[in-house]
C-alpha cells in the first residue's frame, strides 16, 4: 500500500535573530546560516518565512521502529530494553562517509512518511513497552523544537529519551535539549580539525565543548562513537590523541565505542575497516585507562561484552545486539567484586533481543 505525503509543517523556529539587513541568523548550530526570505538553512529544513523562522519537520518522520537499545549504541543505558527509535530528514553537518545519507541528506520531503505528534509517540512507546524513545536517523539537533516537545510528552509518561547526534550545536539550544536527554551518543568523527573542516564541513571544537557540557554540566548518561576510516582518521597518533582528550576531559567510565565504516554517499571509493583496525583501537584505549570501550559494525565478542573493571569478569556478553548472559546486579555493580559499573542500571528480565519491528503510527 503507497503511503499518503506527508506536506512539510511550518512550525515556529527558535534560536535566531534578525540581522539589520533583514535576513534572519540561526543561532541553533555553528553554521549560523543568514538566510534571506523563503531561504533555507544548510540543514535544509529550517527557512526564513514572513521574517520569522520555520522548522518544516516538525510533526514528520521518516519512520519509526522499535529497536534494542544497543543498537543507538549504548551499552551501559538499561542494557536489553527496547526503544522506539525515529527521526526526520535533513543534517546540519555534510559529512562525506555518511552512514545514513539517504535519509540526513535528503531533500525530498517524500521521505517523511510518517505525521506524529509528541503526545502520539509518546503514547505509542509506552503502548509497546519501549523503555525510551531515541531521537536518531539523521540529527535532533535540527528538528530540536520537535525533540524537546516529545521528550516532555515522554517524560510525563515515565519514558526515557536518548538522542544519538554529531554535538554539533550552540550552547543555549544544547541546555535546553539535553536537559530532557536520560542518554546521548555523540559522533566523534575524529580528533583532527582538518577532517572535521574537509570532510563534515564542520569544526571539531564544537564537538568537545558539547561531549564536555553533558558530561560535566547535566544528568545525561554519555557515551561515544568514533566511526574509524582507513587512512582518514585511524592512525595511533589521532587514536592515542582522541583517548588522551577522553580520558582527561570526560574521565575513563565515558564508553567509547569504535564503529567500522563501510564504502558510502562520496566515499563509496574507500575500502571498509578491517575488523583488526577496530580490535587495535580498543586495545590501544584500554591501554590508555579507558574502562569501557567497544567495537560496533562487526562480529567481535569481546568487543561487545562489558567487563569489570576491578575483577576483569564478563558481566555482559553479546552477540552483536542479543545479551547471551547478564550478570550485573540490579544496582549496578558487579557481583563477583562489588566494583560499581558506570551506567544507567536496573532490573533485568528477558532482554528485547536483536529484533527490529517498523512502526507506522497512523495505523497504531
Amino acid at each position: 500500500m503507497t503511503r499518503p505525503f506527508v506536506s512539510e509543517s511550518a512550525h515556529p523556529g527558535r534560536w535566531w535573530h534578525a540581522l539589520p539587513d533583514g535576513r534572519l541568523q540561526c543561532d541553533l548550530c555553528p553554521r549560523d546560516c543568514t538566510l534571506h526570505e523563503g531561504q533555507r538553512g544548510a540543514c535544509f529544513v529550517r527557512r526564513a518565512v514572513g521574517g520569522a523562522m520555520q522548522l518544516t519537520t516538525y510533526g514528520r518522520s521518516s519512520g519509526f521502529c522499535l529497536d534494542p537499545i544497543e543498537k543507538k549504541p549504548l551499552k551501559h543505558f538499561h542494557p536489553g530494553s527496547s526503544v522506539l527509535s525515529f527521526g526526520t530528514a535533513g543534517c546540519n553537518l555534510a559529512c562525506k562517509f555518511c552512514q545514513n545519507w539517504d535519509i540526513s541528506k535528503s531533500r525530498d520531503m517524500d521521505r517523511l512518511l510518517d505525521a506524529a505528534s509528541p503526545e502520539a509517540i509518546a503514547a505509542t512507546a509506552q503502548r509497546h513497552g519501549a523503555r525510551s524513545v531515541a531521537y536518531t536517523y539523521n540529527d535532533p539537533v535540527i528538528f530540536a523544537e520537535y525533540a524537546i516537545d516529545t521528550a516532555l510528552a515522554c517524560r510525563a509518561r515515565g519514558i526515557r529519551n536518548v538522542a544519538v547526534s554529531a554535538g554539533y550545536i550552540h550552547a543555549q539550544p544544547r541546555r535546553e535539549l539535553f536537559a530532557l536527554m536520560d542518554a546521548a551518543n555523540i559522533d566523534l568523527k575524529a580528533f583532527s580539525e582538518e577532517f572535521y573542516v574537509r570532510l563534515c564541513g564542520g569544526h571539531l571544537q564544537n564537538v568537545l565543548d558539547t561531549l564536555v557540557w553533558i558530561r560535566h554540566e547535566s544528568d545525561c548518561w554519555l557515551e561515544i562513537t568514533t566511526l574509524l576510516i582507513p587512512g582518514h582518521n585511524d592512525s595511533d597518533a589521532e587514536l592515542k590523541q582522541l583517548v588522551a582528550w577522553v580520558m582527561r576531559e570526560l574521565g575513563p567510565d565515558v564508553p567509547l565505542h569504535f564503529s567500522a565504516f563501510h564504502p558510502d554517499w562520496k566515499m563509496a571509493d574507500v575500502p571498509a575497516t578491517p575488523p583488526a583496525t577496530l580490535v587495535h583501537a580498543r586495545r590501544l584505549a584500554l591501554a590508555a585507562g579507558l574502562r569501557y570501550v567497544y567495537t560496533g559494525n562487526v562480529h567481535d565478542r569481546a568487543g561487545d561484552t562489558t567487563f569489570c573493571p576491578g575483577c576483569h569478569a564478563a558481566l555482559i556478553v553479546r552477540d552483536w545486539y542479543d545479551i547471551l548472559q547478564y550478570e550485573l546486579a540490579d544496582d549496578g555493580r558487579c557481583p563477583h567484586c562489588g566494583t560499581a559499573i558506570a551506567g544507567r542500571f536496573g532490573g533485568f528480565a528477558k532482554p528485547f533481543g536483536a529484533r527490529r519491528m517498523p512502526l507506522h503510527l497512523a495505523a497504531e
